[in-house]
């Protein structure tokens, strides 16, 4: 099981039922942001600085499992031919 974000160089698997695709993600993060008004009172937000990040908790979408997520090598999973396109959903 895992609560950090992958990198670049890396994705998540679900290692029940090898899921490349589809998380379920709970994370809480504080932000800093800048938020600019017009004159009629509607608001755009301009930028945002992430102050702090937490995962929470990443399930699989396809098996509801929490317990097996994993951090692979993007370039590992597709030598396996875990290609996603070939996975269903």
């Amino acid at each position: 099981m895992t609560t950090e974000l992958p990198t670049s160089s890396h994705r998540w698997r679900c290692g029940g039922c090898g899921n490349l695709t589809r998380f379920d993600v709970t994370r809480t993060r504080r932000t800093t942001e800048f938020w600019h008004f017009d004159l009629a009172g509607d608001h755009a937000v301009e930028s945002t600085e992430v102050r702090g990040e937490s995962v929470e908790s990443v399930s699989c979408r396809w098996c509801g499992r929490d317990d097996a997520i994993e951090i692979v090598d993007r370039n590992e999973a597709a030598l396996l031919g875990e290609d996603p396109t070939t996975n269903p959903g």
